[in-house]
């Protein structure tokens, strides 16, 4: 939105984004997440409706492909829009990730017409155009939010992505157990995955509208909402950044395949199911905890970042060394309590670089967050037939060569230039003001 408009909501001169500035934003990262964790579980049920002469290895092998395309369109445009937005602007960029969004996915409404290779090409393209909205909204947020708020800010977005996930295969459950309802007045309900197709396009639409109302044009917001200026980093900060998130995502999918893996050896697929609702609400408090304690701007959020590590290390220690009883859901809660707050943590330390970089810093997050995690995938398929629940133990190991590089050679790395109190990176912001 333009505010030239009497009826326009305008900024504030050099003002931080308005709360319900922040709430369009962050229902965007909940609409995108809670359409991926809709659709995901509904693939194979999809697919058998119109390859009926596949038989379930030849439907396992699609789904997988179909994840495959979707992972690699972010992997693929999050640095490509990143650096776009850094360009011609965020707000802009997040627009138009949004249209594409809404587009892709509603054209799943005729997988008929579209066929195998246009399933896999729509699937692609809507991993492509999200790779435009969540890193973006992060970008957004650490572009014109105060170092003193941030860190709950980002707590916030980090929730609102766990709560769509959550929200998916809950919406999908609400489906399944109100079509009998339907049937029972004489009411033919649409199939549940056409609904859900539906439902995600629609709610990405209303979304894209409020977003285009609620936030000014990128040219009115550089004018009125001067970027907030943060401790600038040498050029090789963000790529550490990146290392580090891409290990912690490695680990984190290879944890939880594990989790999978161990059904009907260790555990049941009961069990299995409830520490995947575990990981997903130890995930979601320590969200909550970090957006009302701001943790961050309290703590140095390297030693954050340390001991979440190590305590995501003894997590797996844990599973590796038991997985009876009651230990193996105190290892699964430490190790989603240790990722839960070190990913957040590095999201918050990249927001510290320069403002003129945070769209491609951000989509470099997102890129090898896919990265970490389709590596970290693969690798534990091989490392769990092989080793069984030793692999927790092997999972850790990357994590305890960052622990050990941190915690040595603090003073040398480009972490430390990040990792400053509050209070410093506020006077140098302060002193920044003209």
């Amino acid at each position: 939105m333009i505010p030239t408009n009497d009826n326009s909501q305008q900024l504030q001169a050099n003002a931080p984004l308005r709360p319900f500035q922040l709430v369009w934003l962050a229902l965007a990262v909940f609409v995108v997440s809670a359409g991926y964790g809709a659709l995901a579980p509904l693939l194979p049920t999809w697919l058998k409706q119109f390859m009926v002469d596949s038989d379930a290895n030849e439907l396992a092998k699609h789904v997988g492909y179909l994840s495959a395309a979707y992972s690699a369109g972010v992997l693929i445009g999050a640095p490509l829009w990143g650096i776009v937005s850094d360009r011609l602007g965020p707000i802009r960029v997040l627009l138009a990730g949004l249209v594409g969004y809404v587009l892709s996915v509603i054209a799943l409404l005729r997988p008929d017409f579209l066929g195998v290779f246009g399933l896999y090409a729509m699937r692609w393209t809507t991993g492509f155009f999200v790779a435009a909205v969540i890193p973006v909204v992060s970008a957004i947020v650490a572009r014109y939010t105060p170092p003193a708020t941030r860190s709950r800010h980002f707590a916030w977005l980090g929730a609102m992505s766990l709560l769509g996930f959550l929200f998916g295969p809950a919406f999908n459950l609400f489906l399944e157990r109100a079509n009998p309802w339907i049937l029972a007045r004489g009411i033919q309900p649409w199939p549940v995955v056409n609904t859900v197709i539906l439902a995600s396009a629609l709610l990405g639409a209303i979304i894209m509208v409020g977003l285009a109302a609620a936030l000014p044009s990128d040219a009115a917001a550089e004018k009125t909402n001067k970027p907030i200026r943060s401790v600038s980093a040498e050029p090789s900060g963000p790529g550490i950044l990146w290392l580090i998130n891409a290990t912690v995502m490695f680990v984190l999918a290879g944890f939880e395949l594990g989790l999978v893996l161990e059904a009907g050896k260790n555990w049941s697929l009961q069990d299995i199911s409830v520490m995947f609702a575990e990981c997903s609400l130890v995930m979601l408090l320590i969200d909550g905890a970090l957006f009302f304690t701001n943790l961050l701007d309290r703590v140095s959020p390297r030693k954050v970042l340390l001991v979440a590590l190590v305590v995501a290390v003894a997590g797996l220690g844990l599973l590796a060394f038991d997985t009876s009883g009651e230990w193996r859901y105190i290892g699964v809660s430490l190790t989603s309590a240790g990722t839960g707050v070190a990913l957040p943590t590095i999201s918050f330390l990249a927001a510290g670089l320069s403002p003129s970089r945070l769209g491609a810093t951000m989509g470099g997050l997102a890129a090898t967050s896919g990265l970490g995690q389709t590596f970290g995938s693969a690798l534990a398929g091989w490392l769990f037939s092989v080793s069984a629940i030793s692999s927790f133990a092997w999972l850790a190991a990357p994590l305890v060569a960052i622990v050990s590089w941190l915690a040595v050679k603090p003073d040398e790395s480009v972490i430390s230039s990040l990792t400053e109190p509050v209070q410093v990176i506020n006077k140098l912001h302060d002193e920044s003001q003209p």
